[in-house]
This record gives structure tokens, C-alpha cells and sequence, in this order.
């Protein structure tokens, strides 16, 4: 048993298949953009190209190392399985001239009813609000469609930018963990949470 989510409330047989079968199911995850989509095999050279810049990359302990077309194909790949299992989706954002602009990583676990969502936006675009509110459009989609209970993060102990955005976004802080990279090594890590009551709280207070 891993330590996030923090919080594990086994869920019952039933809800579990039906979290699995949503996230199956699921065919766009929300975007800040005009065009989204889930990644497809095939994808790998456009998302390199995007992976690639340093600024997206360092932050991501879930990306593998080093990054080739080989093994950006293989998460790609492990991204489709997720979705088949019912236990992750990988979407990529474009631009209007077709490149990448951003993508979305979406982890469910479906016993606990929770989830995690990674995933970066292109350098040039950052800064613009673009990021928190995407995700913030993610977190109300995963606990309305995916119907989870708990939406648990990580970040790096010196992503300060990030720890901001969560505590802003009502998530609290609930310890600290050792990310497991791909390649099997250790990123130090602080663990966020939110309930679906606090959130949905929180965007029913910033909507009136």
C-alpha cells in the first residue's frame, strides 16, 4: 500500500466497477483550449518535441528517463492501458498551428474512489492562469463524472509556485512522501488533499 492517497476509504465493489467503467468511457478530458484530446499511439513525436523543454520536464516525476521517442511512446501506450483498466487517462492540449501545448495526466484509484492529476503547459504560455485553471476544471469534472471522494497531488518540496495553487485551492497539506520515479529512483514529495465537499464548497462560494 502506497502512501497516497493519504486518506483510503475502501469503497464498495459496485462503485469501484462503476468509477472504472466512467473513466473507460471517458473520451476528452476539460482544457483552457480550443483543442484537446486523449493521446494516441502515434503521438510521440509531437509530444516529445513539448517534453522536452526543461521547464515542463523537471517538475515531472512521472515522465520517463531519458526521454526518447521510444519511451514517450511506452507512456503513451501505458497511458491507454490506464484508460482500459479504468485507472488513468492522458490527454494532450494544441495550439492553433497543431503543437502541443500542454497535457493532462489523470491517476484514479477506484477502490479508494480517488485520483491525481499531473501534467504541464508549454513555457510561453505559462504564467497566464491558464494551469490552475484547467486543473481546477479537472478537479470538478473528476469528482462530478468520475464521482470520486478525494483528489490527492504531489509536488516537489521546492515547487513552490504549485504549493501555493493548492493551498489557494483549499487542498491541505497532509505530510511528506518519497515519489517513486519510473526508473525506480526517489523524488521527496508533499502530499496535498481535498474532499469533494470542501471542493464543490469552494466553487459553489467562487461562483456567487
Amino acid at each position: 500500500m502506497g502512501d497516497i492517497p493519504f486518506t483510503k476509504n475502501r469503497t464498495g465493489p459496485e462503485r469501484e466497477a462503476a468509477i472504472r467503467a466512467a473513466v473507460n468511457s471517458a473520451d476528452r478530458l476539460p482544457s483552457m483550449t480550443q483543442h484537446s484530446r486523449l493521446a494516441v499511439a502515434g503521438d510521440e513525436s509531437i509530444f516529445l518535441k513539448f517534453l522536452e523543454s526543461p521547464e515542463v520536464h523537471n517538475w515531472i516525476y512521472s515522465l520517463p528517463k531519458p526521454l526518447t521517442m521510444e519511451s514517450v511512446a511506452a507512456f503513451i501506450a501505458d497511458g491507454l492501458s490506464a484508460r482500459e483498466r479504468g485507472e488513468g487517462l492522458l490527454s494532450l492540449n494544441f495550439d492553433e498551428d497543431g503543437a502541443v501545448s500542454g497535457y493532462t495526466e489523470v491517476l484514479i484509484w477506484p477502490e479508494w474512489a480517488a485520483g491525481e492529476v499531473g501534467g504541464a503547459i508549454r513555457p510561453d504560455l505559462q504564467n497566464r492562469g491558464q494551469g490552475g485553471a484547467g486543473m481546477a476544471a479537472t478537479f470538478t469534472w473528476m469528482f462530478e463524472t468520475l464521482d470520486l471522494d478525494i483528489i490527492c497531488n504531489t509536488t516537489a518540496l521546492d515547487n513552490f509556485r504549485m504549493q501555493k495553487l493548492f493551498a489557494r485551492m483549499g487542498f491541505e497539506h497532509k505530510g511528506d512522501t518519497q515519489s517513486v520515479r519510473p526508473d525506480g529512483t526517489f523524488r521527496p514529495s508533499q502530499i496535498w488533499e481535498i474532499t469533494r465537499e470542501a471542493w464543490l464548497a469552494n466553487v459553489r462560494e467562487r461562483s456567487s
